[in-house]
Order: structure tokens, then sequence, then C-alpha cells
């Protein structure tokens, strides 16, 4: 079996597959003061409620966007799996080609989301992905990763007004009535959740211009389903784009590593 572990920004997310087969997954919080046992503890809490002994795992992989994170799973690996994970990064054989400066500087997650919408979808792809930070990712219709763009996250922005705003309130992050709020906390929903649907179908827009192109656009991360509700342009949600890419990712350089 394998465990596929992507460590974002502020969760970290394990998927559990038979073969390329998704069993289940499970998510923290990320935690980068953890050791390496804390992180065991809670992946040994996981498999035994799932019913899998820790002998059952014989292959695992790691997307990372945390390098200090990416130490721990490595000495998880070597210490209860007796094993070196594979980390994911741009030398791997992606199945993509990487167009981008440096090619060292595409989070781990963006290559994972790449690889598995154009093996999904093909190309031209544009992949956006809810997260700490709100990525556009765009793939060609040869398979060429060519770039992308890097917004603030819908939860980061409602969280970084109320930080710094002493009269903004925290906000549900709904749709509001109306585009013009009648209170404080529907004109934050409105500048906020509506206005991250604009923002959204607004980059798609001009990037669909440049690749003068009909492209699939497809959305994940944990606002995906709210803002493609209300998305011209999102025609796909894929809950475990990321996990799915990896597990390409790991079969594709499987032999590279016997």
């Amino acid at each position: 079996m394998l465990l596929a572990i992507d460590v974002g920004n502020t969760h970290i997310e394990i998927g559990l597959y038979e073969g390329r087969q998704y069993r289940t997954s499970w998510r923290i919080t990320t935690g980068v003061h953890r050791t390496e046992d804390e992180f065991m503890a809670f992946i040994h809490h996981f498999l035994s409620a799932e019913g899998v002994a820790l002998t059952a795992i014989d292959h695992l992989i790691v997307s990372s966007v945390v390098p200090d994170i990416t130490q721990q799973f490595i000495r998880v690996g070597e210490k209860y799996f007796h094993q070196q994970p594979m980390i994911i990064d741009h030398t791997l054989d992606l199945g993509i080609r990487v167009d981008y400066h440096p090619p060292s500087s595409v989070g781990a997650d963006r290559l994972c989301n790449a690889v598995a919408a154009f093996e999904k979808y093909g190309g031209p792809a544009i992949i956006v992905d809810f997260g700490t930070a709100t990525t556009f990712d765009v793939v060609s219709e040869e398979g060429v990763y060519i770039g992308g763009a890097i917004a603030p996250g819908v939860e980061t922005t409602a969280w970084g007004l109320h930080e710094r705003a002493s009269k903004l309130p925290r906000i549900a992050l709904e749709f509001p009535e109306h585009a013009i709020g009648k209170s404080t906390e529907e004109s934050m929903q409105s500048g906020i959740v509506l206005g991250s649907v604009m923002m959204v179908d607004g980059l798609i827009a001009e990037m669909e211009k440049e690749l003068k192109t009909k492209p699939h656009v497809i959305a994940t991360g944990g606002l995906a389903h709210l803002v493609a509700s209300r998305s011209r342009y999102i025609q796909h949600v894929e809950d475990n784009l990321v996990l799915e890419g990896m597990v390409q990712i790991y079969f594709r350089n499987l032999k590279s590593r016997k």
C-alpha cells in the first residue's frame, strides 16, 4: 500500500492507496514544531482505525512546501517504515515538461496538480487551487507547465482583514444575498467571497486570451466547490487532485528507485 503525504502551509493531507486505487485520506494541521514521532502517532492512529498494519505500507511519497516538515517525514519513513520516501520535485519524471524560471521554485503541490489535471483532461488546462494561497497553474496542449499566478487565499484574506482591522469581525465564508452588503459581515462576504469569484474568473479570462484557445478549467482545494458554484469558467472540481498527481508521479518513477 502507498501513503501519499501532502504537506501544505496550513494542513497536511495523508492519502492511503492500494496500488493506484484511492482508499481514504486524513487531514491534520501542519504544526511546524511537531517531531517525527508526533507525526507518526497520527499516522499510526489513522491506519489502526482503518484496520491497516504498518507493515502493509510499502510505498511512501511526500509533496511538501514546508522544508522543515519534509525532513520530519523523511525521518518518519526511515525510522518507522524502513524506507526513504520519494520527495516530489521538478527533477523527477513528471510526464510533463516544466518551463518556469527557475524550475525548482515551482511548489511540489502545483506540479502534482498539473500532472493530475493533464493526465485526466489533457491540455491546455488551468488548475485553480484554493488553499492558503489561491494558485493558478497552466499546462499547454503539448503537456508543458508554462506558469500561472499566485494570489492570497480566501481564508487568508478574511483572516488578514480581521487581524489587521480591529473593527472587522471573523466571517462565515459564504456568499451574501447581494453584492451591496447591508452589514459589515455582508460587506466583507461580498468583498472577500464574491470578490474571489471575480478575481478567479478575471484571471482565467486573461489566461485564456494568452493561450488563444479554450482550456479545461479544474478547481481543487478547500473552497473549490463554493467558488465553482458561481464561477463562469470552472468546469470541474477535483477534491484529491494533488494526491492523484503524487500517485501518478510515484509509479512513473518507481523503476528508477529499484
